[in-house]
């Protein structure tokens, strides 16, 4: 089967080198059932965590260590993202796409820097951004060497500790770049209203993916895990890893 649909999913944070194996084997089964390139993403540090004490990841080094390994040992490509300029160059050497947070989207250092890589970019629009506001983050990658950039549409605020997705933000920044992705999982959110840590309501994650198809999204983007509500982060929101061959054979 072709199609140029992007799919990325991975857990939101790496957790263990078990955990990215066994996320990996699966990529690589629905890889070849669909005739499909999932692209593997993970976290190597979760640096926006609503507490101090929530787990971040391995760090840096460590992190990249054990994404490189999965590149190499099952030919995935990799996404992660950067909080910080610095990041930029070592996270290049190994990474395919380099993914820029929804909170940082307007950090012109941090946009030139990840563009300066020459990877893809990936920039998740800000929850307090409209479609439209994000030609100029985009404007910043490209006029700073970027080859490709790509948007993600991932919710807006809608008062206190809620997300509400404005669907028409796609088509909008469709007019942008030519890659538009749905974050179904960060979508069905509710930031900071768990206690110290944010919480959210997976059973949502189907219907973003499909509404998001329906306004002419070309990628979608997937936290899973084969136990999520054991996952370090973003527990509530992740999808079982076992619910991924399904949802994708209906968005294919």
């Amino acid at each position: 089967m072709n199609n140029n649909n992007i799919f990325i999913a991975g857990p939101c944070v790496i957790e263990s080198q078990e955990l990215l194996d066994t996320v990996a084997e699966e990529l690589v089964r629905l890889n070849r059932k669909y005739g499909i390139d999932i692209i593997f993403k993970a976290s190597f540090d979760k640096a926006n965590r609503t507490s101090l004490r929530s787990f971040r990841g391995p760090g840096l080094d460590k992190g990249l260590a054990m994404l490189d390994s999965i590149k190499q040992k099952y030919g995935l490509r990799i996404l992660t993202d950067i909080h910080e300029s610095n990041q930029a160059g070592p996270v290049g050497e190994v990474i395919d796409v380099i993914q820029i947070p929804a909170f940082l989207c307007r950090q012109t250092d941090l946009l030139v820097a990840a563009a300066q890589t020459e990877k893809i970019v990936n920039i998740k629009k800000a929850q307090f951004l409209s479609g439209r506001d994000m030609k100029y983050p985009v404007e910043k990658c490209m006029e700073s060497g970027a080859k490709e950039v790509w948007l993600t549409e991932r919710g807006n605020s809608f008062g206190y500790n809620n997300l509400v997705v404005d669907f028409r933000n796609i088509p909008d920044m469709m007019e942008i770049v030519p890659n538009v992705i749905m974050d179904c999982t960060h979508s069905v959110q509710r930031p900071s209203a768990g206690d110290g840590k944010t919480v959210g309501d997976r059973k949502f994650v189907p219907s973003m993916a499909l509404a998001a198809k329906a306004f002419g999204a070309n990628g979608y983007f997937f936290e899973v895990h084969p136990t999520p509500d054991e996952g370090k982060s973003d527990a509530a929101n992740m999808m079982e890893l076992s619910n991924l061959d399904d949802l994708i054979g209906k968005l294919l």
